[in-house]
């Protein structure tokens, strides 16, 4: 008996593909029927991995061409699976810290762009509007966040957290500081291995009474490394924020540093690039600016690599001298420097928020204190 292809078509249309509602032609499932004589070859693709599944395909439309095309075809069916691929959700790593709703990265890929004097002055205008905050000085072989906070001289306390000893953060101007900068001397060299940094960085992490906060600002060491990894292989980083200056050689390491972030193995999210020292205006000439280090070189590199620019900072000595006092510039009053840092933390603040709203909602980390910021709609 001479087989036609549109007979059995239509049998295949009383098959059911599993896992699906559509029968096998309408779902498309059927990619090719051919017939020669009594022979037909069904070439047939499902999105259910299982053996059963391709098992129970095979043998429904070996059954249905027997009973209602013909009962002595030789039959061929050819299944493959294609399962649907899934998009990506932006997956928080690292094991869960009570109390800890937001923990940003503060990154750079060169060192000497401002990136510590950066996380100072985003942590103490977080903390002028309102936020609980800390920050975790991972900056192992350079820490300087000790200086900037005026904290030099002090030494974390031990406290007794439900029968175990903690580290108590060092505080001022509102924010909680721990940094590797209390447990060694001003002219001490810190000559660690990887292994040795990391799990000082962890000891000051999950050894510590941190409390709760709503920002933890990691300010993280130049380039892209061990103690990188460390630190996203140990907190659930919610974001990360990358700062550079507008000059070639420093957006060349900045885009190393937004990679990092995005390789497929960290997929952190970058929140955006932060351009500091963008502009000179000398105290004489107000209305002057001069670019010394180049003209919006980190805002067009954001706008190529498809990720937020968070702002400007100027070059002013202010800041440079408010870092070595310990008093970080924005808190400042009513100075065109307290307004730039106002403008960075809100986009940051925005930023975070957006970027929540994209996660899974058991991942989810929800800022319930906007403080006057509010999420930029699309």
């Amino acid at each position: 008996m001479k087989l036609n292809k549109q007979d059995i078509l239509k049998a295949l249309e009383s098959i059911t593909v599993p896992g699906e509602g559509m029968n096998m032609v309408e779902s498309k499932a059927v990619k090719n029927v051919i017939t020669f004589g009594d022979e037909v070859i069904v070439d047939i693709t499902i999105a259910n991995p299982s053996l059963q599944a391709k098992k129970r395909v095979e043998v429904d439309i070996l059954k249905t061409i027997h009973e209602q095309v013909y009962e002595k075809a030789k039959i061929t069916v050819n299944v493959k699976v294609e399962a649907p691929v899934k998009p990506k959700a932006n997956v928080i790593k690292g094991a869960a810290v009570p109390g800890l709703r937001n923990i940003i990265a503060i990154a750079s890929g060169k060192g000497g762009v401002g990136k510590s004097t950066v996380t100072a002055n985003l942590a103490v205008t977080l903390a002028k509007m309102g936020f609980k905050v800390g920050v975790l000085d991972a900056d192992i072989y350079g820490p300087s966040i000790p200086i900037m906070f005026d904290v030099e001289a002090e030494r974390p306390l031990a406290v007794n957290i439900g029968g175990k000893s903690k580290m108590k953060p060092v505080e001022n101007y509102g924010v909680k500081v721990l940094s590797i900068g209390f447990f060694t001397k001003p002219n001490q060299a810190v000559v660690w291995r990887g292994p040795m940094a990391a799990k000082a960085l962890n000891q000051m992490i999950f050894d510590a009474h941190w409390g709760e906060l709503d920002f933890m600002l990691v300010d993280l060491p130049p380039g892209t490394g061990d103690i990188h990894l460390s630190i996203m292989q140990s907190l659930p980083i919610t974001g990360a924020v990358v700062v550079s200056t507008p000059q070639n050689v420093a957006l060349a390491d900045a885009k190393k540093g937004v990679a990092m972030f995005q390789q497929e193995s960290i997929n952190v999210p970058v929140l955006g690039i932060i351009e500091n020292m963008a502009y000179f205006t000398p105290a004489e000439l107000p209305d002057n600016k001069y670019y010394i280090f180049g003209q919006e070189g980190a805002k067009h590199l954001s706008e190529d690599l498809k990720v937020p620019f968070l702002g400007e900072l100027p070059l002013v000595q202010s800041i440079r001298e408010a870092g070595d006092v310990g008093r970080p510039a924005a808190l400042q009053t009513a100075t065109p420097l307290e307004q730039a840092f106002e403008k960075i933390t809100q986009n940051v603040v925005q930023e975070v928020v957006r970027r929540n709203d994209d996660l899974p909602p058991t991942e989810a980390i929800k800022i319930t204190t906007m403080a006057g910021c509010s999420a930029v709609k699309k």
